[in-house]
């Protein structure tokens, strides 16, 4: 890793805006109808911070957490970083077993959550060496934070040193910890803000959970950085984050593409939003036919690229380069470099598919106890491979083509899934669409399509499928089979399993409907 510079305290936003402008509305709580001030934010996290210290947490110790979206886990996060500790967000939607795996690994100094998780935790925790203490944000802790003794002041930290350990969901296999210090907060929001030109004035939703890159470091942590407004919603429904939206007057929204089309099906689609600058679409490539179908509803739209690792706001585009050129995610970040190399690993050139590389003070310090995987992904000179097939315009503009163990090779011919979906979601019956290489004996793979139809709308045969497809395709990159679905199981994030979906053991001849 580059040892990026040192700096002797915690780059704590909230305290700096809780003492400047401590009338300044930080943080909405929807599902709890909570509005904190960042000087009502600041305080709580101080009591925060003197309960953790109270429970025994000190510096490089990790506090677990397991709930959804609250005020409280914001509180939890600025308290851990005054002390040096680092937040541990579960993934709340894991069996116990997959808890416990997770927990064992981080080893956290306290467990804290809701109430509705305590049977999984408890079942998650039982019979191991584990902390036993349980703090249950739905009892008593009013009581515990009016309790707590007087703060006793920041701790210094260094720059690499943890803030967040956020698991990774696991779609390649067993889930990694990935160590977000306080260097790649800071750097992120510094870079997203500017990009993005984010500033006090704007207002964030927050639907993405905690336990993911995007709920954390797509809007909430600039924004904070910047002494805005972040919105919390606990769970997502189309109609719901519409009215949201409304209501809290944001001028700047986080979706993913399965969100949009739920959003696209509400009841509320086409709702004026006259402060609503730009929403922004990332955790996978968005359809161009969704994009066309999000800005005739009225909606402003940016494509986003990041990842855990780095960023994960890594590129920036204007409104109008982004209608010009659909499918582009911009031009780098400030502070990120960016390389896209071949299989070959020589440079590619413009308009050449390559994995993507990146390098900057906003990359992670490595996954948790696991040095190995950590050098895995790491390139000599510091680079972070990806895993992202990407393709560089000769302007500087970039394009992301999918993910690297996605793409499949049917007679010699190279396949990126995410090209395939793209030309199937502009039927006007699908709703969302999810590509995987099958084996064949004669082309080695052939397509597969998994899709869910459109609610409202006409069936659609997998024979009319491959037929559109037909005629938008090269023939190699028609799907040999359709499978539909009522829905795809899904990554914590929201995005469809395609280890899941790719392990589905459908007979090819039972896969035509």
């Amino acid at each position: 890793m580059i040892d990026w510079p040192h700096f002797p305290n915690s780059p704590d936003s909230l305290r700096f805006w809780g003492k400047l402008r401590p009338e300044r509305t930080a943080l909405v709580d929807r599902a709890r109808d909570s509005r904190q001030s960042y000087g009502e934010l600041s305080a709580a996290a101080d009591r925060w911070a003197s309960v953790l210290r109270v429970n025994g947490v000190k510096r490089g110790d990790r506090v677990a957490v397991l709930a959804g979206n609250r005020h409280e886990i914001a509180e939890l996060f600025f308290a851990c970083g005054r002390i040096g500790a680092a937040l541990v967000p579960l993934n709340w939607r894991l069996a116990p077993v997959e808890l416990r795996a997770i927990i064992e690994h981080a080893q956290p100094a306290l467990l804290i959550g809701e109430g509705r998780f305590r049977g999984s935790a408890e079942e998650a925790t039982r019979g191991n060496t584990l902390p036993r203490e349980w703090i249950d944000l739905d009892q008593g802790v009013k009581r515990l934070l009016d309790s707590a003794p007087a703060y006793e002041g920041d701790v210094e930290v260094e720059a690499n040193d943890a803030v967040l350990i956020l698991y990774t969901s696991g779609s390649t296999g067993q889930p990694k910890g990935v160590i977000i210090p306080h260097r790649q907060i800071l750097y992120n929001a510094i870079a997203t803000t500017t990009g993005w030109e984010l500033g006090a004035d704007d207002i964030a939703p927050v639907s993405t959970p905690f336990f993911h890159t995007g709920g954390w470091n797509v809007f909430a942590t600039p924004l904070w950085h910047r002494g805005g407004r972040v919105v919390l919603f606990d769970g997502f429904d189309g109609a719901g984050f519409l009215e949201g939206l409304s209501e809290e007057k944001c001028t700047v929204g986080l979706t993913v593409p399965t969100q949009l089309v739920m959003m696209r099906e509400s009841s509320r689609w086409g709702i004026e939003l006259p402060a609503l600058r730009f929403l922004a679409c990332g955790g996978a490539p968005c359809p161009p036919s969704l994009s066309a179908e999000v800005r005739a509803g009225g909606y402003t739209l940016r494509e986003g690229y990041g990842l855990t690792e780095c960023g994960p706001n890594c590129f920036a585009i204007s409104d109008q380069e982004a209608i010009k050129r659909p499918g582009t995610v911009g031009w780098p970040m400030p502070f990120l470099e960016m390389r896209v190399v071949t299989e070959a690993g020589r440079e590619a050139g413009a308009d050449e598919t390559g994995e993507l590389l990146l390098r900057g003070p906003q990359m992670f310090a490595g996954y948790l106890h696991d040095p190995e995987r950590t050098a895995e992904v790491l390139a000599p000179g510091g680079w972070l491979r990806t895993g992202d097939l990407a393709r560089r315009a000769p302007d500087g503009a970039y394009s992301i083509c999918g993910r690297r163990k996605e793409m499949f090779i049917s007679g010699g011919e190279n396949i990126f899934p995410g090209e395939v979906e793209a030309a199937l979601c502009g039927h006007p019956s699908v709703s969302e669409v999810v590509v995987t290489g099958v084996p064949d004996p004669l082309w080695g793979e052939i397509g597969r399509a998994f899709v869910v139809r459109r609610e409202r709308v006409n069936a659609v045969t997998g024979e009319d499928l491959i037929a559109f497809a037909r005629a938008r395709l090269a023939g190699y990159k028609v799907p040999r089979s359709v499978v539909f679905l009522d829905d795809f199981p899904r990554l914590g994030s929201g995005k469809p399993d395609r280890r899941v979906l790719a392990a589905m053991q459908i007979e090819s001849a039972g896969a035509m409907k």
